[in-house]
């Protein structure tokens, strides 16, 4: 909104009273406050919780003589969207509507600038009639354009392809280069070229979609994307062969790489910005038959939560987790296969225990995350930065808490262990199928069994869930999906409704139903049946235990992954399958699902 007259806000600020949302006395020493801090009145109502945002738009909107429209739940047909392109709408916070007699309905933030009124009513060839909104409305009803990628934009490409300038051999280098690679800003790469906006279009579908990686694969006759979702990849568009070599250019200049090396991988990163979300790009580019692949992984820090529940940590894994972290020295290990949130896990645990009094340390390949309070080393082998290396050097800046991203050979190993020997705290990951691999996993390393006895406290294994999404329905699960949930948490639920309470407590999932023998109530996605089956986003599933007198004995004896797991499950752990069950059953994911990623080599 403009700035508003003296007049217009005595004007709201008796419509408020009149209305009955402030009170007189309120009011008065909002005033005063006002004064006194130097902060503007309706600002100040907002900021304190006396009125919503909402709440102000409307009365700047009366007060303006303005028609007012909430959009907070409006639902736009797209093809009203389409009218005015998305670009255009962020710049002016402007949404189309709908149609009333032979005027467009556009909502405004600004709806009392003239110029711009005027300037949308030309781009859209429409007369308009304007309505106030709030900044939020908009921005709800500004998730729901769809970004295309559908033939129209592979065409448009196509057809500006001939004004490249692509020498005879494919190696378009000259047109890529006279595009400046410095902004970090989608909109700036969109204006650049027809290159840079397919590079945008793709970029941007997979920023909005929450996708985490983008695949540029060449094949003999074509160059097929592929976005992973979800942990999924999609097929979301193909183009013709031709436009491989400038579009493989044009993300090789945005990553600083070599344009003119086809030969070996390469490996860089850059920064774009959609919808005000900075988001960081890695990029691997390696030579594969047809051509060099390219794959894109986002590094969304706004999308992430690094809370403990928000991940799916709950009931005896999340208690363990927590008692362990505790500790003023030891090892913490987190297993599972690439892309499984061992990372997250592990950023997730230092966000815990981050505060003034301890001097927290990392060592990553990459570093995902760039927390405040955190001392992060990024690991750089060309110059001899190894994980090795690095915690060498770590030990001397006076750590409490050491976090190595990944423990990959025996002297990483020896000196994580040596480190949490001399007082420190040790978060790390290994690739294992489970939990109890991790032990045995750093005997395979020659670390002494003493050493692992004596310096593990609390390992953790994990996997990624798809999560069913907002539209879902409940159905009583089939004579197979019963048996299954029996013969894997049968022994886990309430064997009487009297022990609802105490189990569902225990196990961090509330209201689980009592054991039964004919069926159990389960969610699936609903509406439209497409790629994404009605799931939208992931949690994780868990298993963790602590290292204890029994555990140390076996791994005494080297014992196998199978021994420990056995006697870690008799001392109360929940296995990562029987996790993802239990979730199941309280309507956040699907038994297939579960089925789909816990396979029985991760127990």
């Amino acid at each position: 909104m403009s700035v508003l007259s003296a007049t217009l806000q005595n004007q709201i600020s008796d419509n408020l009273l009149q209305d009955g949302l402030l009170s007189k006395t309120s009011l008065d020493q909002i005033q005063i406050d006002s004064k006194n801090k130097h902060i503007p009145l309706l600002s100040l109502l907002v900021s304190e919780g006396h009125i919503s945002s909402e709440d102000l738009t409307k009365y700047t909107a009366r007060a303006n003589k303005l028609p007012y429209v909430n959009l907070s739940s409006a639902v736009i047909d797209p093809t009203i969207l389409e009218l005015l392109p998305k670009d255009i709408a962020e710049h002016y916070m402007a949404i189309p509507l709908g149609e009333i007699d032979e005027h467009l309905v556009v909502a405004m933030l600004d709806a009392d600038n003239i110029q711009a009124i005027d300037f949308l009513s030309k781009r859209i060839g429409r007369s308009l009639r304007v309505y106030a909104a709030s900044e939020e409305g908009i921005r709800q009803v500004m998730k729901q354009y769809k970004v295309k990628l559908d033939a129209s934009v592979t065409n448009e490409v196509n057809e500006e392809l001939g004004e490249l300038d692509q020498p005879p051999n494919g190696n378009n280098a000259n047109a890529p280069q006279t595009v400046k690679p410095a902004s970090k800003n989608i909109k700036t790469i969109v204006q650049d070229s027809p290159i840079s906006k397919a590079l945008s279009t793709i970029l941007e579908y997979a920023a909005t979609n929450r996708a985490s990686d983008v695949h540029i694969e060449p094949y003999a006759d074509s160059l097929v994307i592929r976005c992973r979702i979800d942990g999924i990849l999609k097929e979301i568009m193909k183009l013709p062969k031709s436009l491989e070599p400038p579009l493989i250019s044009r993300i090789k200049i945005l990553s600083n790489l070599k344009i003119d090396e086809h030969r070996i991988p390469q490996d860089g990163e850059f920064t774009i910005i959609v919808a005000k979300r900075e988001i960081d790009l890695r990029i691997a580019i390696a030579p594969v038959i047809w051509g060099e692949q390219v794959v894109i992984r986002l590094l969304d820090k706004t999308g992430t939560s690094l809370k403990l529940e928000d991940m799916g940590y709950s009931g005896r894994s999340l208690r363990v987790i927590r008692h362990g972290i505790a500790q003023t020295n030891g090892m913490v290990l987190t297993s599972g296969p690439t892309g499984s949130g061992k990372s997250t896990t592990l950023y997730a645990l230092l966000q815990e225990l981050k505060n003034e009094t301890v001097n927290i340390v990392t060592l990553e390949d990459p570093v995902e995350y760039k927390m405040d309070g955190i001392n992060q080393i990024q690991v750089n082998p060309d110059v001899g930065l190894t994980f090795a290396t690095g915690l060498r050097s770590i030990l001397r800046q006076d750590p409490n808490i050491i976090m190595v991203g990944e423990i990959r050979d025996h002297e990483t190993a020896e000196l994580a262990v040596q480190a949490a020997l001399t007082g420190h705290l040790v978060f790390s990951t290994l690739h294992t199928n489970s939990a109890a691999g991790i032990l045995p996993r750093l005997l395979d390393m020659n670390i002494e069994p003493f050493l692992i006895a004596s310096t593990v406290r609390t390992v953790i294994g994990q996997r990624l869930v798809r999560t069913l999404g907002e539209k879902t329905q409940t159905y009583q699960s089939s004579p197979v999906e019963t048996a299954a949930i029996n013969a894997t948490i049968g022994h886990l639920l309430p064997p009487t409704e009297a022990d609802i309470q105490r189990v569902s407590e225990d196990l961090g999932f509330p209201n689980l139903p009592v054991r039964n023998e004919n069926a159990y109530t389960l969610t699936k996605g609903a509406g439209k049946i497409n790629a994404s089956q009605g799931y939208k986003g992931r949690m994780g599933i868990y298993e963790a235990f602590e290292v204890s007198p029994k555990i140390q004995d076996l791994i005494l004896k080297r014992a196998t992954s199978a021994q420990i797991q056995a006697v870690a499950q008799e001392e109360g752990m929940v296995l990562m399958r029987e996790d993802g069950y239990l979730k199941a059953l309280s309507g956040r994911t699907t038994i297939d699902e579960i089925n789909r990623v816990a396979s029985a080599d991760a127990e």
